[in-house]
């Protein structure tokens, strides 16, 4: 039996689960979505070409919230973290989560600061979902980089290319005239 190339999309409980491994399969590219307590044996039998961390309702910083073992950035794996997978992804790597003051809910406008693969698409100025309260404090000691915006709590996008990790604190949706695209 021929295998095939496949991307995990480890599932936190967030609301946009399923359509962000929709999306990932919009793409011609095989994806399974996963409880994310597979083990790190478990990731490593599955084989996959990159990992995807949904969203999810919990705080990074509670002993309950799923988490998961630091190891899995060493895997040589990319990483593409969304929402409470960007906390996790921070928090793991031994950055500081915050929780606002404020929690923000809703569509939010966004600008893309830098134009680079994650944005590829997405118009300068764009339409993001947020539902948080939690955020990215103190990025970890890597060589990451966020972009924040004044807001109660700031979207934000980290990256470390060497490590094959990025990250983003919202989910970015656009529009064009016959179509919405989300993720």
């Amino acid at each position: 039996m021929e295998k095939h190339e496949r991307v995990l999309v480890l599932d936190f409980g967030g609301q946009y689960n399923q359509l962000i491994a929709r999306r990932v399969r919009d793409l011609n590219v095989y994806c399974d979505l996963k409880n994310c307590d597979m083990t790190l044996e478990e990731i490593k039998t599955y084989n996959p070409i990159g990992i995807i961390f949904t969203g999810g309702p919990n705080s990074v910083y509670e002993e309950s919230s799923p988490h998961v073992p630091a190891e899995i950035f060493s895997l040589g794996i990319p990483v593409l973290g969304i929402c409470y997978g960007c906390q996790l992804i921070a928090y793991t790597l031994g950055g500081r989560v915050a929780h606002a003051e404020t929690s923000e809910y809703g569509k939010r406008e966004i600008r893309v600061l830098k134009q680079e693969a994650l944005f590829d698409g997405i118009p300068a100025r764009s339409v993001s979902w947020m539902s948080h309260t939690d955020y990215v404090a103190e990025v970890p000691d890597l060589k990451c980089w966020r972009i924040p915006r004044r807001a109660p709590v700031p979207l934000q996008r980290l990256l470390a290319k060497r490590r094959k990790f990025t990250a983003c604190s919202s989910t970015p949706k656009w529009y064009t005239p016959n179509t919405a695209i989300s993720c």
